[in-house]
């Protein structure tokens, strides 16, 4: 039995109403680090852009850290809600706090300690070991903040407060900038200024954050709990799904590196940088999508509401379909102004022209990461991380390398642009293909009627 004309608008509200702030959280998150780039790039030079870049797998690990604990919480929290059991969300929101804290702090120990080793690992030679190590070590001091303000953003929205969620995020990216302006271009502080900078922004999201769930208006509390590693264990096994998207795209950037300088050099590099601001782009915007269907999509699941989860699933997959259009055509359009916020093509045209058709070529994966993203989250929404954690290693890590690797031998540089728009396809074809199977034979994943409880998130 379909959704009332009017339940489905009234749900409709309430998915952009999430979708919204999810979004623009995800889009502002990801231009902290676009943010950095084009101040380093401009104020400092093309060696420290090449620093910063090398330095991305340690800080795609750092975030990817943040969205195993937030994803999984907030599915766990949002379905204890739904079923009215606010103490037990408490006391999952409290023990997952402690575990982040605990973590950033064997984090920061264990890379300082290291520091010399993960600077060579991630690929530092002579000329930019002394940015790499610079940058790194201020990032790895701030990573518990960057681990806490994220995933207590997303909490905030299973708490109610999408709206205050986004002035969190929006209020640390002003400072974010604002710090980047004086600290790099104005005192001359170089990578650090920009470390710094994107640093103290954080700390600022995390304490907004903390007096929020503080305040009597909230429902999920700091609460006396004992300390459950299988509340853990549940809440990391969720999440893995989406954390592996994220620690994935700091492999596939290695890879697609070592490539690029084997059959195009240099050239290709500066390419593959500007190209992976956007592609971090796209991604934090479709995961953005997804996140703001999550808590929903947990909280009904939750209520056994089988008919608002089919329809949230459905307006997630609108809306993606809508954006990557966009998105295709926005880029494809000004793409030469995209370029040449990174780089003066007057200095160089033939690279600056170069690399304007290299993003194009590889916009066409922006048709299709979406709907990958979408599934595979919808999974981890309702509990089932198993096929979450199945489509995003293969899409992130085995179908791209396999892809990568086919297409730069067959096509040569034109294939290396086009292997990330194979992946995804053959990637959507796993990740329908597992929906059709799974999903749709509802009752492997409602074994109870829906509920008719009234109560909302």
């Amino acid at each position: 039995m379909d959704l009332t004309k009017e339940n489905r608008k009234s749900l409709r509200k309430k998915f952009i109403k999430y979708l919204l702030p999810s979004a623009a959280a995800m889009w502002l998150y990801s231009l902290y680090t676009m943010v950095d780039g084009i101040f380093v790039s401009w104020g400092v030079g093309t060696t420290a852009i090449a620093s910063v870049n090398l330095a991305m797998p340690f800080i795609n690990l750092i975030f990817a850290t943040g969205i195993f604990f937030a994803t999984g919480a907030s599915t766990l929290i949002a379905i204890k809600l739904g079923k009215k059991e606010e103490q037990s969300a408490n006391e999952i929101f409290t023990t997952n706090f402690i575990a982040m804290v605990v973590v950033a702090l064997v984090i920061m120990t264990l890379t300082l300690m290291n520091l010399d080793r993960i600077a060579i690992f991630l690929g530092a030679n002579e000329n930019t070991m002394g940015y790499v190590k610079e940058y790194l070590k201020i990032i790895i001091i701030f990573n518990g903040f960057f681990i806490t303000s994220y995933c207590l953003e997303v909490l905030t929205k299973v708490d109610g407060f999408p709206y205050l969620a986004i002035v969190g995020v929006v209020c640390s990216a002003l400072v974010n900038v604002v710090l980047d302006y004086f600290f790099v271009m104005k005192f001359q502080w170089g990578v650090k200024g920009a470390a710094y900078a994107t640093g103290i922004s954080q700390v600022m999201a995390t304490l907004l954050y903390i007096v929020h769930f503080n305040r009597k208006k909230s429902r999920l509390k700091f609460v006396k709990c004992k300390f459950k590693l299988s509340t853990i264990r549940e809440i990391l096994s969720i999440g893995l799904p989406d954390g592996v998207t994220e620690v994935t795209s700091g492999i596939v950037i290695y890879m697609f590196n070592q490539v690029i300088l084997s059959k195009i050099g240099d050239k290709g590099v500066v390419t593959y940088s500007i190209i992976s601001y956007i592609n971090l782009l796209v991604l934090m915007t479709m995961i953005g999508i997804t996140q703001g269907m999550q808590p929903l999509t947990s909280f009904y699941y939750g209520k056994e509401d089988e008919r608002k989860v089919n329809s949230l699933f459905s307006m997630g997959v609108k809306t993606i379909a809508l954006i990557s259009i966009l998105i295709f055509i926005i880029i494809n359009l000004f793409a030469p102004y995209i370029v040449g916020i990174f780089m003066d093509g007057s200095d160089n045209m033939e690279l600056f022209n170069y690399s304007i058709k290299a993003l194009r070529i590889f916009s066409i994966s922006f048709m299709l990461v979406g709907y990958n993203i979408l599934i595979s989250g919808f999974f981890a929404s309702i509990a089932i991380p198993k096929y979450a954690t199945m489509i995003s290693l293969s899409r992130g890590l085995f179908i791209i390398t396999f892809a990568l690797f086919v297409m730069s031998s067959i096509f040569g540089e034109t294939g290396i642009w086009l292997a990330t728009a194979v992946s995804e396809a053959l990637s959507l074809v796993l990740s329908l293909t597992i929906l059709r199977g799974q999903y749709f034979d509802s009752t492997q994943i409602f074994s109870r009627t829906s509920s008719s409880g009234e109560e909302e998130l």
